[in-house]
């Protein structure tokens, strides 16, 4: 392509010279003309270059995309644009759940259960989706940009995931930088929270608000926070081991959670938002006061936007938390 593209590009060079030196010539009969200032080749190399496409493969087959895409709406995924230096077109949006807000993104929002119409007007040539998107809701994100999903077994995988988007954007390289200082800083936080905490165990919990608030466990393998025990090192609460996603708690349950510590954040808002007064009130109650970690004041309120994330930028805030709360 790039040999092509000089080929051409020698080529309306050629014709420009032989345009310009008949328009030296004219000059003497004609001085008031003067020789054009931009090739046609420059005014065209734009539009060459976005016009480029390559094949790649996903869950549902091979998808044709935009070698260099410029406008791409990556839904849930943002994070990882974001570290790698693109900003996405919109952000991902759930009545339920509210918006990434740690992400500080000035974009159109997208709400995924309404219409795809919000999505069309935004003009994406890339769409990038991930487990969330079934076969019919990927057929309806297909007819409005060419669409890609990224593979199940990426659910859990940080790095993996980043490459992967990188790759889809057209900068794999970009990818090698952002892993090498998100390692980094996952093995410096490791070695500090071992020091600190040790084997003590912990518990990660969600305040479900809402008419009837309740709370779940977030098991070992949670992808959003299950990154706590497999790069940072932390020993699971028992009943968090072998669980991929999270259960709610029965209120026999929660007494009986004998975790050391206990990260705790709500599922939507902040802890000082006016409609979760009422689901705050759970943890008023005796049932929850009883709990071993809450006697010993080791229980630690979070922020829930970047806690309920597996992304790159979330994981190195979550690090941050960590260390902040237990490295003194």
């Amino acid at each position: 392509m790039e040999r092509t593209a000089r080929r051409t590009k020698k080529g309306w060079m050629f014709i420009a010279l032989v345009m310009a030196l008949s328009l030296s010539a004219c000059a003497e009969k004609a001085p008031e003309q003067a020789a054009p200032t931009t090739s046609s080749a420059e005014q065209q190399a734009p539009a060459e270059k976005s016009a480029e496409t390559r094949v790649v493969q996903d869950a549902y087959g091979d998808v044709t995309i935009p070698a260099h895409p410029q406008r791409v709406a990556a839904i849930y995924q943002e994070d990882f644009m974001l570290a790698l230096g693109v900003k996405p077109i919109v952000q991902w949006y759930h009545p339920a759940w509210g918006k990434q807000d740690y992400l500080g993104l000035d974009i159109p929002e997208f709400d995924i259960t309404g219409s795809m119409e919000a999505l069309l007007q935004s003009g994406p040539d890339l769409i990038i989706v991930d487990g969330g998107a079934d076969a019919e809701k990927y057929e309806q994100y297909s007819k409005v940009a060419p669409t890609y999903k990224l593979p199940d077994e990426l659910r859990n995988d940080t790095t993996g995931r980043l490459k992967k988007i990188a790759d889809l954007l057209g900068i794999p390289e970009k990818a090698d930088e952002v892993i090498k200082n998100y390692e980094q800083k996952m093995a410096d936080t490791k070695a500090k929270l071992q020091k600190a905490v040790g084997n003590e165990t912990v518990a990660v919990i969600r305040l479900n608000v809402g008419n009837k608030p309740t709370l779940a466990l977030f098991g070992d393998g949670n992808a959003y926070t299950g990154m706590l025990y497999s790069e940072l090192g932390l020993a699971p609460y028992s009943a968090a081991k072998n669980q991929e996603t999270h259960v709610v708690l029965t209120e026999e349950a929660i007494p009986a959670i004998d975790a050391d510590h206990i990260i705790l954040f709500p599922s939507n808002g902040a802890w000082d938002s006016e409609e979760n007064k009422e689901s705050l009130k759970i943890l008023e109650t005796p049932i929850w006061q009883s709990v071993s970690a809450v006697k010993k004041g080791h229980v630690y309120k979070m922020d829930r936007t970047h806690w309920q994330s597996g992304a790159l930028l979330a994981n190195m805030m979550k690090a941050d938390d960590l260390v902040k709360t237990f490295v003194k």
